[in-house]
């Protein structure tokens, strides 16, 4: 009814709740695209994403409704404002009136759906057209849109469903945010072709997991590391029953020791995958009855992946030998929208070439030992410092800043900017001047001057220098 067509967005911004399923069948119906853009992001940086994708359709959920009309509202807007239809905040609640300050009334979502009986006009689909434009980052900092086809999903569906033995039965909370491919792809869509049950909560709670696990017997969870931790710590975990899970996977970044033990104490043994949203995610899978000493590791690549590792001339290296980790399978992204310079830097020559470094032992696992571009993992989410150098370098005390991660027990890393300029500024300052012009989980945690940038060659920071001296300890130097 509101003219969504074949090959046109519909964007959302919205917490996890059973709508956003509405609106991924219907696009692939109609032969259109979704494109969930996270609800954490702040209005400038929504607006950004919003130029790239150019909406048909727009659907927000009422806690970001003002965000959004602010989006709408900014001055770096160049796309044409599409209809927009309101969520309710609450299951049973009503989106309340809303009217721009131009004087636009959005459409409430009740009042948008079709009757159960009307009739849909179905269109040709191919596996080559796409169905998903899930947000990434960037080396620049920029937001880049994978692009997801219908056979590409499909196919990491039917890998994950034989690589880790999912089953009809089985029952999963859903704990990743429906932004991010850990939302879809990770067990969504594959207990959709399966028919199993994914249990949708609208914001995470550590103990509602737990509760949730128990109350629906839950057989399967995966999860960043950073809610593993907060299961763990949480005053319920002894107490809750864990027997009904099959398995456990921590993804998103490395899991600490200690957390893993914690859950082997519980009886259940937690393994670690790797993806990211240029490919799978679900690439890499363990044997039932992996060794423990192995748990540091992703395990082997699944049914329809390659994987190698390669210098930086592209030559396969051999094993023991850190290199970058390079994937190819047909659940491959197909590429970035509308950037073809970044797209050739990453599926250029029929491999995913993905930024981390790694090496095979002689058992054939796979061990993530880094990254090799200077973007960071916090709480699961993507932190490329020179998107956040820029904010920070518009503080009038700051003269010049590097970014650079350090060590977090909660999030397992957080920024710290090293600022060349006014000692006078406070953490508190800079994170007050941030608020609102990037996403919280971007804005440094800690603080640190230096009298001097340190530099590599005419004008180029050692950024490696400042990370050697700043990046191993969290305190203010």
């Amino acid at each position: 009814d509101h003219g969504v067509g074949k090959g046109d967005r519909v964007a959302v911004v919205s917490r996890n709740r059973p709508e956003l399923v509405d609106l991924y069948f219907a696009t692939g119906k109609l032969g259109a695209v979704l494109a969930p853009l996270s609800h954490r992001l702040a209005p400038r940086e929504i607006a950004e994403m919003l130029n790239d994708v150019e909406p048909g359709l727009l659907v927000v959920e009422r806690p970001f409704a003002d965000d959004l009309d602010e989006a709408l509202g900014h001055e770096e807007r160049t796309f044409d404002v599409p209809p927009v239809v309101g969520l309710p905040a609450d299951e049973m609640g009503e989106f309340e009136s809303y009217t721009t300050p131009a004087g636009e009334s959005w459409e409430p979502w009740p009042a948008a759906l079709p009757a159960d009986d009307a009739p849909v006009e179905s269109v040709e689909v191919a596996l080559s057209d796409p169905h998903l434009f899930l947000h990434t980052g960037g080396s620049t900092g920029l937001p880049k849109e994978v692009v997801q086809t219908h056979g590409g999903i499909a196919w990491n569906a039917f890998n994950t469903i034989i690589s880790w033995g999912l089953r009809p039965d089985d029952v999963t909370p859903m704990v990743f945010p429906l932004f991010h491919t850990g939302g879809w792809n990770v067990l969504t869509i594959p207990f959709f072709h399966l028919g199993a049950t994914v249990i949708i909560s609208r914001d995470f709670d550590a103990r509602q997991v737990l509760e949730l696990i128990e109350d629906y017997d839950a057989s399967v969870l995966v999860a960043v590391p950073a809610v593993l931790r907060f299961m763990v710590e949480d005053e319920t975990w002894a107490d809750t029953d864990l027997s009904s899970l099959r398995f456990a996977k921590s993804g998103g970044g490395p899991c600490r020791d200690a957390i893993i033990e914690s859950w082997s104490q519980r009886g259940i043994d937690l393994s670690q995958g790797y993806g990211l949203t240029e490919c799978g995610p679900n690439n890499f899978t363990v044997p039932d009855d992996f060794p423990r000493e192995k748990t540091d590791s992703i395990g082997k690549p699944g049914m329809y992946v390659d994987a190698r590792v390669v210098d930086d001339d592209g030559a396969e290296l051999a094993q023991g030998e850190v290199g970058e980790l390079e994937l190819a399978s047909p659940h491959a992204g197909d590429r970035y929208w509308r950037n073809p310079a970044e797209t050739e830097e990453t599926y250029g020559g029929g491999w995913v070439s993905t930024g981390d470094l790694a090496r095979v032992d002689d058992d054939g696992y796979y061990h993530i030992e880094g990254r090799k571009k200077n973007m960071f993992v916090s709480g699961g989410e993507n932190v490329f410092p020179p998107e956040v150098e820029d904010v920070v370098a518009d503080h009038p005390k700051v003269e010049d800043v590097v970014v650079v991660p350090v060590p977090d027990d909660r999030w397992g890393e957080v920024g710290k900017a090293v600022v060349e300029g006014d000692e006078t500024l406070t953490l508190e300052e800079l994170q007050a001047f941030m608020e609102g012009r990037l996403a919280s989980f971007k804005v440094p945690k800690h603080l640190a001057f230096v009298d001097a940038m340190p530099m590599s060659g005419p004008s180029k920071i050692d950024r490696q220098a400042i990370e050697d001296e700043f990046g191993g300890a969290a305190h203010e130097a």
